[in-house]
């Protein structure tokens, strides 16, 4: 989590250096982050990634606010499709765009924090956690949407404590033990026996 926080401009104190399609990466915060192509989808999705008491709609345009204004105005026709055709490509089960976040349930609640960003047509998408206290649908929906976006080019840094999720997901795994790299595995020889004993400080 601190590494992926790092990399989307919430640590001012990082240190260390980012290449982005071969090419240096300053990180200088998070509206340079956002603006550069990235999209953090945080660990805590009620606390940071959603404002439980705005409706569906409400969370789905924060990204996007400004360029949905005309003058001091939201346009609301706009405003209304974009939200609509979101919860129907995410099949986001809720009542209607107005309906409070915090009436859905988790998975649903973490596929709004997933469709606001994907708004933003992000190249790099780093997913904390992104099925941690969801139904098994939701996670089939989830694992789904993400094959498809890297399919399209898209790339994923996933941060999971839980290996299958890690190994049935990953092309490439990365293990941290005390807060550096113990290790890099491939997927084709990545096994949950390894990724315990790198993240147990083992060879």
């Amino acid at each position: 989590t601190e590494v992926v926080e790092s990399l989307f401009g919430l640590n001012k104190d990082a240190s260390g250096q980012v290449t982005i399609n071969g090419q240096p990466y300053e990180i200088k915060g998070v509206r340079h982050a956002i603006d550069s192509g990235l999209a953090l989808i945080p660990e805590d999705r009620r606390r940071e990634g959603l404002v439980l008491m705005h409706s569906v709609e409400g969370n789905l345009i924060v990204p996007i606010f400004d360029k949905l204004k005309r003058g001091l105005l939201l346009e609301n026709k706009k405003v209304a499709d974009i939200a609509e055709r979101s919860i129907s490509d995410m099949a986001i089960k809720t009542h209607s765009r107005k309906t409070p976040a915090f009436n859905l349930s988790g998975g649903n609640q973490q596929k709004i924090v997933i469709a606001k960003w994907l708004l933003n047509d992000p190249d790099i998408i780093i997913l904390d956690e992104p099925t941690r206290g969801i139904d098994v649908g939701a996670k089939r929906d989830i694992y789904d949407l993400m094959n498809e976006l890297t399919s399209q080019g898209v790339a994923i840094i996933m941060v999971s404590s839980e290996l299958p999720e890690v190994i049935g997901m990953s092309d490439r795994i990365l293990v941290i033990h005390e807060g550096k790299i113990a290790g890099e595995l491939d997927h084709e020889e990545a096994t949950q026996e390894k990724i315990i004993t790198l993240a147990t400080g083992g060879q």
